[in-house]
């Protein structure tokens, strides 16, 4: 786990490196400080995203948990398990950014089982494999409660394989420092993996950690879907499906992309808190740059 963090330190680092040129001795105290808020956009990361799934650890014991190793008194144990998972899935997906590598279906269920907090083995609830049995929620519109249902699980292999065509595309089409088209594949491959709920449980997770491969891999912090804006989020993946309906193996998988504007815009509003973690870094550095 260690050597995965040192490789997403060094992706996390590089644009601001590069953003200082100048002695190696300066260079060196901008990593150093970009290293410590890598480690604080980490913690970030796997508190709120599994905060929304309802895990208890505030962010400062999520921290605790990741650094010393600890538990918390008073915690359910699979939030302890949950965070440390998440932070593994974490590492895995930096791992994906640092060594180029595509995302295979086998890739994509170890990072299944990275972020599970209980494996019970059960046929119709499997770990690292598709889901055996349909699934769906509830959404709330107008006021109303709608059962919206997943794709069945029939069309998840079909469906995942455009899926899988699609972060390709999307992968081969980002450029380094260009956040509008980071922004756009981070949206177009979080909800369509939402809408296909390939997985049992999980779904949401894995969709916040996948759909932030192009964004990194653009040189940019991932975008972090805050807790405090859970509603907000939901009812904004919700306006979409509703649009587009239920995810079917004979049917596009990403239908109605004029839909998809309300999402766009909180991702972008969501994503200010990672963004400006990277200003600071830079305003840190060019402060140190002054004194010398």
């Amino acid at each position: 786990m260690a050597a995965f963090a040192r490789k997403r330190q060094k992706i996390f680092v590089a644009a601001i490196v590069a953003s200082n040129p100048g002695e190696a001795a300066s260079q060196v105290a901008a990593v150093q400080i970009a290293v410590d808020h890598v480690r604080y956009i980490g913690n970030l990361w796997t508190h709120a995203s599994t905060a929304i799934e309802g895990n208890t650890l505030t962010l400062g014991e999520t921290a605790f948990v990741l650094q010393e190793g600890l538990v918390i008194s008073g915690k359910p144990l699979k939030d302890h398990e949950e965070v440390v998972g998440h932070a593994r899935a974490i590492d895995l997906v930096y791992q994906l950014v640092e060594n180029d590598t595509g995302l295979s279906q086998d890739r994509l269920f170890t990072l299944h089982k990275a972020v599970q907090t209980q494996h019970v083995i059960d046929v119709y609830i499997p770990d690292g494999a598709w889901k055996k049995e349909p699934n769906s929620t509830v959404m709330v519109v107008d006021d109303r409660q709608i059962v919206f249902e997943y794709a069945p699980p029939g069309d998840v292999p079909e469906l995942m394989g455009q899926w899988f065509e699609l972060y390709d595309s999307l992968l081969g089409s980002v450029a380094s420092e260009d956040s509008s088209k980071a922004l756009n594949a981070h949206v177009d491959l979080h909800v369509s993996f939402v809408r296909i709920h390939s997985f049992f449980n999980a779904n949401g997770r894995l969709a916040r950690l996948l759909a932030n491969v192009p964004v990194l891999k653009a040189g940019l912090p991932p975008i972090i879907i805050p807790k405090t804006q859970q509603k907000t989020y939901i009812d904004a993946l919700s306006a979409y499906h509703m649009v587009a309906g239920q995810a079917l193996k004979e049917k596009e998988l990403l239908p109605s992309p004029d839909a998809l504007g309300p999402f766009v815009s909180f991702c972008k509003q969501a994503w200010g808190e990672s963004l400006s973690l990277v200003e600071v870094v830079r305003k840190i550095q060019e402060k140190r740059d002054r004194k010398k």
